[in-house]
């Protein structure tokens, strides 16, 4: 049986020394993904547009550009770690626009809702929003200077 508790902590250990892991990783493929996304948005804003317009979103070239432009900004704030629960909130009103309109013909229940992808980014910029970057992060550097000051 003391084995048994020998391997649980060497392993809560290496669980307390990788913490920083599972922040980092979130706002890094997050970041990338909404870079991306927002970048090729706004290199094709008319067809952004007018798929906007199918969707009956109202003022859809603006919000067209409101999209890219916040995917692309927010996913570099989320990619370095800066502003970043701030960076998550426009993102997750697009998600949350995103699965009302053009993925609500694939959402019939639950399960369908939990296999979008879109509910998959949410979920994680809401843990973003809630808990941080992380330490491995802009905004942990910052509070640690404006904690010094």
């Amino acid at each position: 049986m003391s084995s048994l508790v020998k391997i649980a902590r060497r392993l809560r250990g290496l669980a307390t020394r990788l913490s920083w892991l599972p922040p980092a990783l979130t706002r890094l493929t997050l970041g990338v993904v909404f870079m991306g996304t927002g970048w090729g948005k706004l290199h094709s804003l008319d067809k952004v547009t007018e798929f906007f317009a199918q969707l009956h979103i109202p003022a859809p070239s603006f919000n067209a550009a409101l999209v890219a432009t916040s995917e692309l900004v927010c996913g570099a704030l989320l990619l370095i770690g800066l502003f970043a629960r701030l960076a998550a909130i426009p993102l997750i009103a697009t998600m949350c626009v995103a699965l009302a309109t053009a993925k609500s013909g694939d959402i019939e229940g639950i399960r369908d809702l939990f296999g979008q992808q879109e509910f998959n980014y949410l979920v994680l910029l809401l843990w973003i929003v809630l808990y941080g970057a992380g330490t491995v992060s802009a905004d942990h550097l910052l509070e640690r200077r404006l904690s010094r000051a």
